[in-house]
This record gives C-alpha cells, structure tokens and sequence, in this order.
C-alpha cells in the first residue's frame, strides 16, 4: 500500500510581494511515477435541464451553463488535479489526512471538486460555494490511484484563487473550514494548515467536533490541531522556505524556479512519486490585462518547459497533450475498476521521454538540451510579459493558437 500521500505544493502570492499587481499561483501535482497527465480544454458551453453530469465515479445534476475551462489531470479520471477558467478563477487540489478515515465509497474525488469548481464558479467565492455545496450533497470518497489492488483514500483540501483574493479549503468528509487572503505569500501542501482564522465553515462544524470529543469549546478553535491525526500540521515549512527565499518580487519566473526545486521536495522525485505535472498561472490584478497560465503537460518541472495558454474564443485544441480516449472500454470505467493499465501517454508526454532519457545519461548533450529549453520557455515568458506590459487590449487571433505552437515547437524540437 502507498504511504501517506506525497508533499505537493501550492503556492499563491499577492501584491505587495508579487511583481506588477500580479497575484501569481503555482502548484507541484505530486502523483505515482508513471502516472501521465494531460492538458484538455473544455469550452463553456449551454446544457440541457435535467442533464447530468458524469465524474470520475459518480453521476450527479449538470448546470443550466458551464465556464470554460483548461484543466491539467491525471488521464484516467473526469476532474482535475489544477487548472483556471476563463473568469480567472485557479483551484488546486491537496490530498490530505485527517484523523477521520476517508470514505472508500465511490463519492466525488476531490479532483472532480477542481473541475465542478472551475466549471461553476466565476469568482474564487463562488467556486467556494460550488465546492462545499456538492460536498455536503454527495460526499468525498473513492480510488484516489489507478490502481486495482488496493484503496488509496484521502481528504481534500483545495487552494482558490482569483484576481482578487485567494481562499485555502480544508475539509474532512463533508466538514470543512475555509480562511481568505488577500496579501503577502502562501503555501499549502498535504498536511492541514487553517488554525485559529476562519472566515467560512460548514455550519455544523463546531458542534460536530465537539459531539466526537475533539474540543471541549473553551479553547480557541483551531482546526489543524482539531483534525490533524498528531503533530504533522504546519509543516508545509520547506514549501514557505523555498519562496521566501527568492527574496524581491515574485513573479511567473520565480514561481517556476520554486516549482523546480528539488533540495527543498517542493519537486518530488522519490522512489514512488514524482511531480508528473505543474502549472503557474498569473491573474493580473487588472481587469482588462488577460490571465496566463503555464502548463508542463510532462513530469519534473525541473526538465520541463512551461508553456503560455490564454482564454480566447475558438482557442486552438492541442491533440499533442491529450492522451488517447478509450471510451466505455476504459478500465477505470468498468467495474470492478482498474483490472488493466493502457497506455495513456500523449504525444507530447513521448517526446519528452525521450529527452528525459538524453538529460538523465547524457551529460554534454544533456546540458545543450536543457539550454535550448530553457530558452524556448524563455522566449514564451517574454512574450508574456510584452502581452502584460502594453497598453492595447489584446488582440485574440494573437493568441488563439499559443499554446498549441509551444506544445508543437516543443514535440519537433525533442524529436
């Protein structure tokens, strides 16, 4: 059985810490080794009453709209490990471990609970309310793994984020507590992390806890200490490090160099787990500047380039970083689940193997790879920060095949 889940990291900085009211986000998709993830954009779209809706295990009412949205998830599943909307809303899953056990009945994943957010929700708020509203409805539960031999189940806690505030979600079965910001730097990684400031709860939280002995109510409420199994709360502490290290202000680059930290663990590359995907997104506190979000759509951050996508109409599908559809005949969807693995990886996710195998056995040819990488994201970072800087609304045949260039420049250059 896998251990206890793996550190992932997110991070959200604001204004005055990030660079040119900027709130920058970032996270690290901890996740088995040879799990692959793809990067899948769906469009807004109109759906019919009574529709529904079918997520990773369980089917539950569709919505009157939809957002669009652009989502980074492991392959075999409906939601998503992280991603944002075209209101520039960002929502980042953690798995966590509280001392309730989590449910093994197939429920809605915490990844579904990213995706029904960002597909419900046009403001962080509203994502919030999406996310606790189907929690206390359906429940958390379920395969957090592609795995058919065993069980891996876990609590969620969620980062969410637009351009003006951030709000860090823990839950613990439908219970769930949630505290704002709006300034300075945070990080939130697999271990509970709200204490005494709560700016939103579940409405039965306080006398659940105390009905099962946890608190006696004449302390102050703190819910980390509350719901953590023992003294593993507040140890996100190499995730904090690692940010504040980099000093000046923060922006997309810095949150990359972050991302790729390897001597912190904010990269996590282990014997069982590796960062399989990251993401950074920056919402510029400005309304009429457009949201950027870099995807890797490949493992290891540190050997990966982060590729620029924007909101526009009609924005270019990318094939290259899906993975193949294998319809009803997939193994996740048939019970019992997981009998079989396929082989899920995209185009994209090949190519980078190989390049992977070049940088990891081949140290000169490694190095030359990784330069003309590097410089390749480089090139994408600038033209970012052009698009950011200028004066003139963004014009959206500019960007509508973006991402879809990158990922193309990058699968020829690796071939």
């Amino acid at each position: 059985r896998m251990a206890a889940a793996p550190p992932s990291y997110c991070f959200v900085a604001f204004p005055p810490r990030s660079k040119d009211g900027l709130v920058v986000v970032g996270k690290n998709s901890a996740r088995p080794r040879d799990e692959v993830q793809e990067v899948v954009y769906f469009a807004a779209a109109a759906h019919d009453p009574g529709s529904k809706v079918e997520c990773t295990y369980i089917e539950i009412e569709q919505v009157p709209k939809t957002h669009a949205v652009v989502l980074s998830r492991p392959s075999w599943l409906w939601g998503a490990e992280m991603g944002a909307n075209e209101h520039g809303v960002c929502v980042a899953n953690e798995a966590v471990v509280t001392r309730e056990p989590a449910s093994e009945s197939e429920a809605l994943l915490g990844m579904d609970l990213v995706r029904l957010g960002l597909e419900r929700g046009a403001t962080a708020k509203e994502a919030l309310d999406v996310i606790v509203a189907l929690l206390e409805e359906h429940g958390q539960g379920g395969n957090y793994y592609e795995d058919g031999n065993s069980c891996h189940t876990f609590q969620s806690a969620f980062l969410i984020v637009d351009r003006k505030e951030a709000w860090i979600l823990e839950t613990s079965g439908k219970y769930w507590a949630a505290e704002k910001i709006t300034e300075g730097v945070k990080c939130i990684c697999n271990q509970l992390s709200l204490t005494t400031k709560i700016d939103a709860e579940h409405p039965e939280l306080r006398n659940y806890v105390r009905s099962q002995g946890w608190w006696n109510g004449n302390t102050d409420f703190n819910f980390s200490e509350v719901f953590s199994l023992a003294d593993d709360h507040l140890a996100c502490s190499s995730g904090r490090e690692s940010l504040e290290k980099q000093g000046g202000d923060i922006s997309a680059q810095t949150m990359i160099d972050v991302l790729r930290d390897k001597d912190s663990g904010v990269c996590v590359d282990s014997e069982s787990f590796l960062t399989t995907a990251s993401i950074v997104s920056v919402l510029p506190q400005d309304p009429s500047s457009p949201c950027i979000h870099y995807f890797t759509g490949t493992p290891d951050p540190s050997r990966s380039i982060f590729k620029p996508f924007i909101f526009v109409d009609d924005v270019k599908l990318v094939p290259k970083v899906q993975s193949p559809s294998f319809g009803d005949d997939d193994p996740a969807k048939k019970i019992p689940r997981f009998q079989e693995k396929p082989d899920r990886r995209h185009e994209l996710y090949k190519a980078h193997e190989r390049a992977r195998s070049v940088l990891e056995n081949d140290q000169d040819k490694g190095q030359k790879l990784m330069r003309i990488m590097l410089d390749l994201e480089k090139q994408g970072l600038e033209a970012m920060e052009d698009i950011l800087t200028r004066t003139e609304v963004l014009d959206a045949a500019e960007v509508v095949d973006l991402f879809y260039d990158c990922v193309d420049t990058e699968v020829k250059f690796f071939k």
